[in-house]
């Protein structure tokens, strides 16, 4: 099996043996790998691109396991029902109704200041579907909470996940999302747009 990073102990981690293995055993079984490292830091939010289909969550969710990490992650309501909700829930889904306009990024500040330590997981795209932008909530949620962005790629054309950089956010977030969106402009998703 390919090496795995190992994640500082800032980072927070879910403690099991069981589930580190099984992670390994699904990244194996799907012939991809984990390239980089996230920072030794207890908060931050990570940005992951391209969201082109559901493979993206399985090969996700093994990375986590895989990673040992403990994190958390912004998902449509409609994925909670019984008895999926409680996997989804104990795996670090949040539900979000993305139909009404409620202050997730509110809420999500607000989540970041209750806790020791939360690695927050969010697509900018907000959906599998191709977009012309990039969602901007993810900015205003890691300036909010006073945290840094870590950008991620799902890379089918090397069955890589790659972690990092670190992403310096300004003042701008128009400027930030071009940027970010160049950063990404190259990586193919499994479906290609």
């Amino acid at each position: 099996m390919t090496p795995v990073p190992v994640l500082g102990p800032l980072v927070p981690h879910r403690g099991s043996a069981l589930l580190r293995a099984i992670g390994r055993f699904m990244l194996a079984l799907m012939r991809f790998r984990v390239e980089g490292n996230l920072p030794n830091m207890p908060k931050m939010v990570v940005a992951v691109a391209p969201h082109t289909s559901n493979w993206d969550f399985v090969v996700g969710m093994a990375a986590m396991f895989a990673l040992d990490l403990r994190l958390d992650f912004l998902a449509k309501h409609t994925l909670f029902w019984r008895p999926l909700g409680t996997f989804m829930r104990w795996i670090g889904g949040i539900p979000v109704d993305r139909t009404s306009a409620h202050g997730v990024v509110g809420e999500a500040v607000c989540a970041f200041a209750s806790v020791p330590a939360r690695v927050l997981a969010i697509a900018p795209e907000g959906t599998r579907r191709k977009v012309g932008r990039y969602k901007s909530g993810f900015l205003h949620i890691a300036r909010g909470a006073g945290v840094p962005v870590v950008l991620a790629t799902f890379d089918w054309a090397r069955r890589s996940i790659v972690l990092g950089p670190e992403f310096a956010t300004s003042d701008d977030p128009e400027a930030d999302l071009k940027r970010i969106e160049a950063f990404y402009a190259n990586v193919r998703g499994k479906r290609p747009r």
